[in-house]
């Protein structure tokens, strides 16, 4: 399978004149953006978790093509910190798979605060049935030790890899067969924008431990200003070039704009 490269949401304002023209309706962006994009990441789930229904519509609403990548429920996460994680699962699921075969993975980023917690990390992914990828993101220190490696690869759970300031913020470790890079804030002009040298850092990297044939999800998160647009097309732009098949992006305007993909590079070239 190709790569899948978008961004992390899509309704953000400072997107018109960016993805989204003019005078198109909010109501549309989505459709807009499934033009441009394979794949999203859907972030409104973690602050609220949407209803069955919504997630129904989304599926409808997008590409035969397109896939979901879904964030936790902050419930489960910052609330519980992995306690009790039935419940909360289970009710993730319940809705998430209104989205049916463009449900992808499920992202569980942990809170900054919560040191590692092995035995609740586990019991948490255990509660997601096979078939559902999961990826993880820790983000305190402690979680870096060869148990936690040990325990994401037995479980079949992806380490997300992220970035802030074209620095990893994780090990670089492959725990699965597929790969999962959110990319936060770039150091490039207008910030929080990436630049070439960062963005074939991470291609580099990501080549040494996937091949074409695995699926790797990379998502920019570095929304402000439309940053996470360019981003992502150029970094579609050089997989491409590196010889890597990317999901369908846009292409990039002179002017920093987003024109829709090409039928013909909707299934990655």
């Amino acid at each position: 399978m190709p790569m899948f490269v978008g961004t992390s949401g899509w309704q953000y304002a400072d997107w018109r004149g960016v993805l989204y023209p003019a005078g198109l309706p909010q109501r549309l962006w989505l459709e807009q953006y499934t033009e441009c994009f394979d794949t999203v990441e859907n972030n409104n789930a973690f602050y609220r978790l949407p209803t069955h229904e919504i997630f129904e519509s989304w599926r409808d609403r997008t590409s035969s093509t397109f896939v979901m990548a879904v964030k936790a429920s902050r419930y489960l996460t910052h609330v519980k910190r992995l306690k009790e994680p039935e419940e909360p699962v289970g009710r993730l699921l319940r809705a998430a798979t209104g989205l049916g075969a463009k449900l992808g993975p499920i992202l569980v980023q942990l809170p900054p605060t919560l040191q590692a917690e092995p035995d609740r990390l586990t019991a948490c992914l255990r509660c997601f049935p096979t078939g559902i990828r999961v990826a993880v993101e820790p983000r305190h220190p402690s979680w870096w030790t060869e148990d936690v490696r040990a325990r994401l690869t037995r479980c079949g759970a992806a380490l997300c890899w992220s970035d802030r300031l074209g620095r990893p913020l994780t090990p670089l470790w492959p725990t699965t067969d597929w790969g999962y890079v959110r990319f936060h804030e770039g150091t490039a002009r207008p910030r929080p924008s990436y630049g070439d040298q960062a963005l074939r850092g991470w291609l580099r990297r990501i080549c040494a431990n996937w091949d074409d044939d695995q699926d790797v999800f990379v998502y920019f998160n570095n929304d402000a200003g439309g940053a996470a647009v360019r981003d992502a097309a150029r970094f579609a732009e050089l997989a491409r070039g590196a010889g890597r098949s990317v999901r369908r992006t846009p292409t990039l305007r002179h002017d920093g704009t987003a024109a829709p993909a090409a039928p013909a590079a909707a299934d990655g070239g």
